[in-house]
């Protein structure tokens, strides 16, 4: 073997090394320079990684002037990077010290002529990336990479790789890119689930049977050059009568004019072709009268149905005009009934629509969902105009709306005057004994949980910074607006409190601007108004509550939900803040990220001050939680610094992950509609 000039020195002083790591802490630089030193002696034949000179850079990090070595980069004191692609590295077994490395984030070698195994990997727990393509690299993928839990890119295409895909890669649920295409793979695909995948390729291989519908939104090409696989988005498979499946062409082929017997060994008379033709006609017409028998009854109750929902109608539990009225009780049955009326409650000079209740009961609507306070209608009038229409639930005793009519049409005035940019105004109410209704303007771009987490797959816009930065300010600035509402009532009005922020309780109107919604109905509802994973600590588990220092741990929630992309309560039974300081803790501060912002450049410290915020905002004890006005000037000045050093060159990433993820098109604030 030829080595490049110091090979010597090298050598000798990479056999110390090993022996000193061998005795001294694992994980020190001494023991990645050793690492790397041995890896060299097994993989560069050609000189390529000269400047590994221990006698000339002792350190692989370099200092005081002298570059690192080639293909290396250090944080922390320690090598968290290396990147040698296209150097004509060969050698079998020569991965294997690289997994003394266990500071590294990015591994990349794609592009050289290494062989042999793929070695056991699992202790690089802090992996991110990792690049093996266009090797040599031969026997099967080693199920130890399911341990990898970090892994954003896995690229293994174009080696020699054999054996089925091991199950134990679907443990990598942060996994965006996986590609093992190009090797001699075979099993099928049907164990492999992986939430966030976005780019996946296993085409030109030999596997086969079904492609599970979990993949089938992946195009044509990550499949192809597999003879054996079937199912969209390739041909569809063929059930054969061992109840296995082939494609379409394997099929044909079992079944094509060539396959059959070369001579019959008699003929059949054509009384018995008739005889059987018959009774193939009499077979058929049986399984058709029975066919027909069994489905028309469900198809019929179907049609109905389906006129039904044409012409759906919001059914309340009693009508206000008896059984002959414009919508018939849903169980309320005949009686006496209490009329109500509508009351609008609009600024004076205002010119918003007003209508009858009759119009609203005339009115064709769609159900948006149901929450702890009622159910929501999206209501379409004569006129073509648009309201949203909540319904409230059955009252809890001693909540206000369980009280006095009264106390119920002080409740709607109050909040009838909380008129601001960044709340959703009420604009009437109708009170009657057994129904009440809230009529709001409609929000028609959908809700921040809909941005947030709808369709978390291929194809998806995701929500960019700018915009969560603007939906969180505008959520924050009506969240004020509501707290210091009750200030212009006096020194002896009571505060006031939203009792349900949420993301889903954060819509987006026409203009893009965010509006908090149902703002002071936690009184009104039948349980704890607040939905698990945003209630305070200290707020009580089964009766109406709402508070403003539980509203602002609340809104850190979804502080937290925007930074982290998270559902609250979505991770086993941790809560959200529990699991971000969990994370922070450990000195993994990038880890809680939404992999969505890593294409964003340059926001690493608008990121951690908002996470800082969050967390003062989340925290268990009410008395240090900020005042929202405090969090209000918070968010305004972590977005002046983004706007100020967007476009500033030198403000390089530190994160190792912000390559692990390609720019994406901008998000539209239009989405679905609200829930």
């Amino acid at each position: 073997m030829r080595l490049a000039s110091g090979s010597t020195a090298l050598l000798l002083l990479s056999v110390l090394l090993h022996h000193s790591a061998s005795t001294a802490n694992a994980g020190s630089l001494d023991s990645d320079s050793a690492a790397l030193a041995e890896f060299r002696l097994a993989a560069d034949r050609s000189g390529a990684l000269a400047s590994w000179n221990l006698s000339t850079t002792p350190s692989p990090c370099g200092g005081s002037g002298i570059p690192a070595w080639r293909g290396v980069t250090c944080g922390g004191g320690r090598v968290t990077r290396l990147v040698l692609e296209g150097l004509g590295l060969s050698g079998a077994d020569a991965l294997r010290p690289l997994a003394a490395l266990d500071a590294l984030r990015v591994l990349s070698l794609k592009g050289n002529a290494l062989s042999g195994a793929v070695p056991d990997l699992s202790p690089l727990l802090g992996l991110k990336l990792l690049f093996l393509s266009r090797n040599a690299l031969s026997g099967e993928i080693p199920p130890s990479l399911g341990a990898l839990y970090r892994l954003y890119r896995l690229d293994l295409s174009s080696n020699n790789l054999s054996g089925a895909v091991p199950p134990d890669l679907s443990r990598l649920d942060r996994l965006l890119t996986l590609r093992l295409d190009s090797n001699r793979l075979t099993g099928g695909v049907d164990r492999i689930a992986l939430p966030r995948l976005q780019d996946f390729n296993v085409s030109n291989n030999l596997l086969s049977g079904k492609i599970p519908v979990a993949m089938s939104a992946f195009p044509a090409a990550a499949f192809g050059g597999n003879a054996g696989l079937c199912g969209t988005p390739l041909p569809p498979c063929v059930e054969t009568n061992a109840s296995s499946t082939c494609p379409p062409a394997a099929a044909m082929a079992a079944s094509s004019p060539s396959s059959k017997p070369s001579e019959s060994k008699g003929k059949m008379s054509r009384g018995a072709v008739a005889a059987i033709v018959a009774a193939d006609f009499a077979v058929v017409g049986l399984v058709a009268g029975l066919l027909f028998c069994y489905f028309w009854p469900r198809l019929s109750g179907r049609r109905s149905d389906r006129r039904h929902r044409e012409g759906e109608k919001i059914v309340y539990s009693s009508s206000p005009y008896g059984a002959t009225g414009a919508v018939a009780a849903a169980g309320g049955g005949g009686g006496t009934f209490e009329r109500g009326k509508m009351v609008f409650l609009e600024e004076p000079g205002g010119g918003g629509r007003r209508f009858e209740l009759e119009e609203l009961l005339r009115a064709s609507a769609e159900m948006l969902g149901k929450g702890g306070c009622g159910t929501a209608y999206k209501a379409v009038l004569d006129d073509g105009s648009v309201v949203a229409v909540k319904r409230l639930r059955d009252a809890a005793p001693g909540s206000a709306s369980a009280g006095s009519k009264k106390e119920f049409e002080h409740h709607m005035a109050v909040l009838g005057r909380l008129r601001h940019p960044n709340v959703v105004p009420l604009n009437a109410y109708y009170y009657a004994r057994d129904e009440k209704l809230l009529v709001y303007e409609f929000m028609p771009n959908g809700s921040l949980f809909s941005l947030l987490h709808g369709n978390r797959g291929p194809g998806r816009t995701p929500l960019h910074w700018v915009a969560r930065m603007h939906i969180a300010a505008g959520a924050a600035r009506g969240l004020a607006f509501i707290h210091h509402a009750s200030r212009r009532g006096g020194s002896g009005s009571p505060k006031l409190a939203h009792g349900n922020v949420k993301s889903t309780n954060i819509l987006i109107d026409r203009s893009g601007e965010a509006r908090l919604a149902d703002c002071g109905l936690a009184q009104l509802s039948g349980s704890s108004s607040s939905s698990a994973g945003y209630r305070a600590p200290e707020a009580p588990p089964s009766r109406p509550w709402a508070s403003q220092k539980g509203d602002v741990y609340a809104f850190g929630v979804v502080l937290l939900e925007l930074l982290t992309g998270r559902l609250p309560g979505g991770e086993a039974a941790e809560e959200l803040p529990r699991w971000v300081q969990s994370v922070v803790r450990e000195e993994w501060t990038s880890e809680v990220f939404d992999l969505e912002l890593m294409k964003d450049k340059g926001i690493e410290e608008e990121m951690v001050a908002m996470l800082q915020l969050a967390l003062s905002c989340a925290a268990a004890e009410p008395g240090q939680r900020p005042k929202v006005a405090h969090v209000v000037r918070m968010i305004d000045e972590v977005r002046a610094a983004s706007c100020g050093g967007a476009s500033s060159p030198s403000r390089e990433s530190s994160m190792d992950e912000s390559s692990a993820v390609s720019d994406s098109p901008a998000v539209s604030e239009g989405g679905a509609v609200s829930q």
